[in-house]
């Protein structure tokens, strides 16, 4: 007992020794400085919704789906995505992916002939789930035999150009199975079924107008569809039919045997263009017609071998591919040969200054043509003295450019574009220029790509 008391206060002392030796320690340590702490790290946050997800192939057994990546993936980047499908009907989503799906492409196999799937696409990094992305419908899960595809005519690929009044009865095969839903559209928007009807059996769909007017003219679509694919197919329909006279005709000179004449472009082209004029003359003693000039380009002339002594009239018509105008429009003018005698002494007259700036008397027409099929700008100017003409495309000079042939010959000028290709579509202007002044022209040239047969397509 008293060894155990001994050694119980030995003890005691050693503690007491060491607390002392601690804290004298403690006083003579300086103190540490205490550093800052971390900011903390920035929220993680899951991605936007992916993107644009629809089926892309599907059979009795599987369903393919794509889609694109979220447009906002943030700092924590993006892992990859969840597919999950449920019944129709029901909220009973389940993931048919194990593993995070790395590509935006995913076929979903092993599923039952005729279940009706609900499908969305979610995207998952470290912050968690994005909001889910669905297809706007359930899929039905079945075999698609024959996808549908509009077989449109080769005729009916450029413009389809019929007269007023004239029956319109067009076929448009195609192929699917089972059988397609066919739909049509007008410049967008719903036939009007009591002008335009539409019968489609298994094989064909027959656009049917049963007196064509000018209204009827626009872009008609077929669609074909079978559960979630479509084809679609275009044409245009342009109803043309006889121009309207000349606005205006004058009998601006008459000198000798000669009467020169100017006529301005009707106000009705016929919904197509113009391609010619046909002058008539008659004399004012027997009141009888006849013609002088037939498929004219030009919008004045000058009509020769008049009689002295008589009085002439003057009319125009316009004409286009449909034809000659019905009516005419008749000079104000009369064109008066005088007679003179065997004697006759030709009156003085000052010299008229025939100076003067230049002016189209025939403008350039908007033109269509094909790749690799040369084609010709016609206009035609008149000016003293004679004009200097420059022909530019898009503003810029075309110059000696070996792709043009430039030619002007008595107040006709031409450019002749060579086996135009993609880029040589565009504004092409012709500037006539003298030392009274200038004066420009201008049209648009479209360069389409040729039709290519489904064959040559594949």
């Amino acid at each position: 007992s008293l060894c155990s008391l001994h050694a119980a206060n030995n003890n005691n002392n050693n503690n007491a020794n060491a607390c002392l030796t601690s804290a004298d320690a403690a006083e003579a340590a300086p103190e540490e400085p205490k550093l800052p702490s971390p900011p903390p790290p920035p929220p993680k946050e899951p991605t936007s919704a992916p993107l644009d997800v629809f089926i892309e192939d599907k059979n009795d057994t599987s369903v393919t789906i794509i889609w694109s990546q979220p447009e906002v993936v943030g700092a924590s980047g993006l892992d990859g995505y969840a597919i999950e499908v449920c019944k129709d009907g029901t909220e009973d989503w389940k993931a048919v992916n194990e593993d995070l799906q790395k590509s935006c492409r995913y076929v979903i196999k092993n599923l039952t002939t005729g279940d009706r799937l609900k499908i969305r696409v979610v995207a998952l990094n470290a912050g968690g789930r994005s909001p889910p992305v669905a297809l706007p419908e359930a899929v039905l899960v079945k075999e698609v035999a024959d996808r549908p595809k509009v077989r449109l005519p080769r005729f009916l690929r450029q413009r389809y150009v019929a007269n007023t009044g004239a029956k319109i009865n067009l076929t448009i095969p195609f192929t699917g199975k089972p059988k397609p839903v066919v739909s049509w559209l007008k410049d967008g928007q719903p036939l009007d079924t009591k002008k335009v009807n539409v019968r489609s059996t298994d094989r064909d769909s027959i656009l049917f107008i049963r007196t064509a007017d000018r209204e009827d003219s626009g872009v008609y679509e077929m669609c074909v569809k079978v559960d979630d694919f479509e084809d679609k197919a275009t044409l245009i329909l342009q109803i043309v039919e006889l121009p309207g006279p000349p606005a205006s005709v004058k009998v601006v000179d008459t000198w000798g045997f000669n009467a020169a004449l100017e006529w301005t472009a009707p106000k009705d082209t016929g919904n197509t263009e113009i391609t010619g004029y046909t002058i008539q003359k008659a004399d004012k003693k027997t009141g009888d017609w006849f013609t002088v000039m037939e498929h004219y380009h030009r919008m004045n002339a000058t009509v020769s071998d008049l009689i002295m002594g008589n009085t002439y009239n003057f009319r125009a018509f316009s004409e286009n591919k449909c034809g000659i105008s019905e009516e005419s429009t008749l000079a104000k003018e009369e064109a008066v040969i005088l007679k003179t005698g065997i004697d006759y002494k030709p009156p003085e007259y000052k010299e008229r200054d025939s100076t003067e700036a230049p002016k189209f008397t025939t403008s350039l027409n908007d033109r269509a043509t094909t790749v690799g099929y040369s084609t010709k700008l016609l206009c035609s100017v008149r000016g003293s003295p004679k004009p200097k003409v420059i022909w530019m495309k898009n503003q810029m000079i075309i110059g000696d450019d070996p792709k043009y042939r430039q030619i002007c010959v008595q107040g006709i000028c031409s450019l002749e574009i060579r086996k135009p290709g993609n880029y040589d579509g565009g504004v092409y202007s012709c500037k006539a220029k003298n030392s009274h002044g200038e004066a420009t022209v201008s049209c648009k040239l479209e360069v389409k790509q040729p039709a290519v047969a489904d064959a040559e397509k594949k």
